[in-house]
């Protein structure tokens, strides 16, 4: 029974350019004298050199680790001397320098000891940390760290798990190339992710005009033990191959907007993906893929199995190309992938095609505006690009996001149907950079503006603890002073008593020295009236 398949709102017909690199078997690439290897080949935050000048390492060796939950940890792709860790190009839009290793081939190519795994005894979260320490992630181009994907917590569950074999855009082949050389691993690596995720069903979805590999798959599949695994050829549409686009062509299902896969029970990676993950669990990490050489000015434009580090150049190169030629230099494809201005730059984890298309010397000229709608037309995500366009050009970054910039998935079609040959994704491109770029000031501001008043807090609040404690300073010494004068008042009155005392004693002594000088008779009188109170005393 067919499976059955729906529609995504517009999308084109394009030129596929692929024979061209097809005419023959995928070949390994010759592993040049030094690999340039960047601490950032994922999306996420970069990883930090674990290796020293001078360290010799061998093939397979972590030599730069992860930090933060979003990232994934680099391997040396040969053996040799690590002789730089410094900045040098890379491929980005940007053209900028980044941090790299820099890797002296030694010519043995020595592996460390490689540890196969049995993913059926293991946890599913045990089998993601090996992916992760292997450094795998997603090879259809994004670069997002597949352990995370293969984690959908303890309250999601797993319907479909959908391998994505689409490769939609023009001349890139490296996928079709693999389903057509390695069923066996993808399938593999496919058991693999869905033991992880704890998956219901599987489906691996190929495009029309690959049928060999659709053929390979099928026939590769019947190999294995009886596995809730389909194979679904769908049409061949551009862009089909976005996450998105693919599961509502095979599963009818829409993936709200900023919302994931996950969220209507669906998990999708590439077959690139899944099969490295095969290849993880037999002990070795991620530190090749095939590249798509390809394009104009190639007298042999093929398939290579790359080591990351190699310089574009030693490639373009090996596919005999001709120096002389003007071409652009595109990572990607010529839709959604961007030129690169240096072939000294290194291939990555996400560097699936090397495309050589001619220059053109006179450029089309931008004309305005025609209000045609060709480009919501052919939009798949049901945009509405000519508005988009206004907004971003007139920089206003509130109502470009009303219309829902970030769901644009820059797949060029719009830019590509324009008869006025505006550069649309560009303008779509320069709005989102500009916005996060605000965000990330207000964020900045936000947090100093919190550091001030949290200053400002902590003053205000040693003021107050400052008159507090001068308030009971002040009642403390008040409290002394009065206890100084009740002390005193009370010495007062000692004094005044013992001067009183003293007066009496005085008097007294006085009294006596009168005594002194009495005469006989005086003296006689006093004793018999003395005898006459004792008398009386005792009569009474």
């Amino acid at each position: 029974m067919s499976h059955r398949l729906w529609r995504f709102h517009g999308g084109l017909h394009l030129p596929g350019h692929k024979k061209i690199s097809m005419h023959e078997r995928v070949r390994e690439a010759a592993i040049p004298s030094q690999l340039v290897l960047p601490l950032q080949q994922h999306i996420g935050h970069p990883t930090e050199a674990i290796v020293s000048v001078g360290d010799r390492v061998r093939r397979g060796q972590m030599i730069a680790e992860s930090k933060s939950f979003v990232s994934a940890p680099i391997h040396a792709t040969t053996s040799g001397q690590i002789i730089a860790i410094e900045n040098r190009p890379v491929p980005h839009p940007s053209g900028l320098d980044a941090p790299c290793i820099i890797l002296e081939a030694d010519g043995k190519d020595e592996a460390i000891e490689a540890q196969a795994h049995d993913y059926r005894n293991m946890e599913p979260a045990e089998l993601r940390h090996l992916l992760r320490d292997a450094g795998i992630v997603g090879l259809g181009g994004a670069g997002f760290p597949s352990f995370i994907k293969l984690n959908p917590g303890p309250e999601n569950k797993v319907k479909t798990l959908l391998l994505n074999g689409a490769e939609c855009e023009p001349y890139i082949t490296c996928d079709a190339m693999l389903m057509q050389e390695h069923p066996h691993e993808i399938i593999k690596g496919l058991l693999i992710m869905k033991h992880a995720l704890q998956a219901e069903h599987c489906i691996i979805a190929v495009e029309d005009n690959k049928r060999l590999a659709h053929t390979m798959l099928v026939n590769a599949l019947e190999e294995h033990e009886p596995h809730d695994i389909e194979v679904v050829q769908v049409p061949t549409l551009y862009p089909t191959g976005g996450e998105k686009q693919l599961i509502k062509v095979v599963t009818g299902k829409e993936v709200p907007a900023s919302s994931r896969p996950l969220n209507v029970g669906i998990v999708c990676h590439n077959v690139a993906t899944a099969a490295a993950v095969y290849d993880a669990l037999q002990g070795q990490p991620l530190i090749s893929r095939i590249v798509t050489v390809t394009g104009e000015a190639l007298h042999h434009p093929r398939n290579l199995w790359v080591r990351f580090g190699t310089p574009f150049r030693t490639l373009l190169d090996e596919c005999g190309f001709d120096k002389k030629a003007e071409v652009d230099l595109i990572m990607g494809g010529p839709l959604m992938g961007f030129k690169v201005a240096d072939p000294d730059v290194p291939v990555i984890k996400t560097s699936n095609a090397i495309l050589t298309l001619k220059r053109q010397v006179q450029k089309p000229v931008t004309l305005p505006c025609i209000r045609c709608a060709e480009c919501a037309r052919v939009c798949p995500v049901q945009l509405l690009p000519q508005q988009l366009y206004w907004y971003a050009r007139a920089q206003d970054f509130d109502r470009v996001q009303d219309y829902n910039l970030f769901d644009c998935i820059e797949c060029g079609a719009c830019a590509y149907v324009c008869p006025s040959h505006i550069p649309l994704v560009n303008y779509y491109r320069f709005a989102k950079t500009e916005i996060w770029a605000q965000e990330e000031e207000k964020k900045k501001s936000d947090l100093a503006r919190q550091r001030h008043e949290f200053r400002q807090y902590r003053m205000e609040r040693k003021k107050k603890e400052d008159e507090e404690r001068k308030r009971r300073k002040k009642e403390l010494l008040k409290k002394t002073s009065n206890k100084t004068d009740d002390k005193d008042a009370k010495k007062a009155a000692i004094e005044a008593a013992m001067a009183r005392v003293k007066a009496r004693r005085a008097e007294q002594d006085q009294q006596k020295k009168n005594t002194d000088n009495l005469t006989a008779e005086q003296k006689k009188k006093i004793a018999e009236i003395e005898a006459r109170r004792k008398e009386q005393a005792k009569n009474d």
